[in-house]
């Protein structure tokens, strides 16, 4: 796509039709989601009314799950995700506009009354720098506002010490980032940063999940720059095949398609929108080491590549350093794979390196390595009436 939008105030244009929509329901913001109803119960009506999303990321959560919602808006996901995760859990709303963040707030101590402990936060910021504490550096400007070139570029410098000091969110505090059809509405020149952050704020083993709309097609210059179709989740949508590339660049692994809208919600001179919902993982950087395991896949793929390239061939112990090991032995993989651990581990400190280039065989040898051994010699009658051994 793209990232003509010099013509366009794609800030403004979202800002301000988001805050006419945090006042009045605007239907043509969101397309048909069907929600838990159990959830729905304890939510006030004037979020419901005010919700514009294209998916439900909360289905994809655990209980105990940190999560952080991108563009939160009137806080609907997030009370829906306050319950799913539970008193251990805790979920925390980022988003830019006033409007949003004010019906978001005016509902916390009575939701959690209903559902009986309170989980929830909800900050200001830019989905695209969960760095920057908006009402933090906000309360600095009222102190010292930035109205001369010398005055703005110290309002610059604070902003990059706040972001240090008192992040919005911390690096690595997330098991979950979860969006309701939101990223499509960032600029297209922030999104390799909008994707770096959600990367950068997630736990080792965490998640996104993202729900949004995109398009089949590339979206043309003339639809970018108008802006009631950007703030209206069309000309800002991903083409289907670059939203997942997104995450790939990011370096995020098993990207998984958990959703995806069959009859287009939209259609714009020939190009079709529609909602999709993706999930990704991130953890596969670190040290490759070689400590003797293998896994087998187990099909129905004659032969399967992952994202940093390992091939499986179908029925073979494949090789595997112990990063690789991990991930594969948890989710999204683990029911697809058969793990064959060393029977004799070997110490992380005599580990070899491992190359992670090669699709090598583990031979069988090496995974018994020490295991004891029992000979068994058959019999006249083994599997006769009475035997055993069969």
């Amino acid at each position: 796509m793209s990232t003509t939008t010099e013509g366009l105030n794609v800030d403004g244009a979202v800002r301000d039709r988001y805050s006419n929509a945090a006042q009045a329901a605007e239907a043509s913001l969101c397309c048909p989601v069907s929600y838990d109803a159990q959830y729905l119960e304890v939510i006030p009506a004037e979020i419901i009314e005010r919700d514009y999303g294209c998916g439900d990321p909360s289905k994809y959560l655990q209980p105990g799950d940190q999560v952080l919602d991108l563009g939160s808006g009137g806080g609907k996901i997030c009370y829906i995700a306050s319950q799913v995760v539970g008193p251990d859990g805790y979920v925390v709303g980022v988003d830019i506009n006033d409007d949003m963040l004010t019906l978001a707030r005016k509902y916390q101590d009575e939701v959690a009354e209903r559902i009986g402990y309170r989980n929830t936060d909800f900050r200001k910021g830019r989905i695209q720098d969960l760095q920057l504490n908006m009402e933090l550096f906000e309360q600095h400007l009222s102190q010292h506002p930035a109205d001369s070139a010398k005055s703005w570029l110290a309002a610059d410098e604070a902003a990059a010490e706040l972001s240090k000091r008192a992040p919005l969110v911390e690096s690595d505090s997330m098991d979950a980032v979860v969006s309701n059809c939101v990223l499509n509405l960032v600029r297209t020149e922030d999104r390799r940063q909008l994707f770096a952050e959600v990367y950068r704020v997630l736990k080792r083993g965490g998640r996104a999940i993202i729900s949004d709309i995109v398009s089949d097609e590339d979206v043309p210059e003339n639809l970018q720059n108008n802006a009631k179709l950007w703030s209206g989740c069309i000309s800002g949508a991903f083409r289907e095949d670059r939203f997942l590339e997104a995450f790939e660049e990011a370096g995020f692994y098993g990207l998984e398609i958990v959703n995806r809208q069959d009859e287009p919600w939209a259609v714009v001179d020939g190009i079709e929108f529609r909602s999709l919902t993706v999930r990704a993982w991130k953890g596969k950087d670190g040290p490759c080491q070689d400590r003797h395991q293998a896994v087998v896949y187990n099909g129905p793929w004659k032969t399967v590549v992952d994202d940093d390239g390992h091939k499986l061939h179908r029925g073979k112990r494949m090789a595997v350093c112990e990063k690789t090991f991990d991930i594969y032995t948890s989710e999204p993989y683990g029911s697809q794979v058969t793990p064959l651990a060393p029977a004799l581990e070997v110490p992380l400190d005599q580990a070899d390196d491992f190359d992670c280039h090669r699709a090598a065989i583990r031979s069988p040898q090496e995974t018994k390595r020490g295991k004891a051994t029992l000979n068994v010699l058959p019999g006249d009658d083994c599997c006769g009436d009475g035997g055993s051994c069969c």
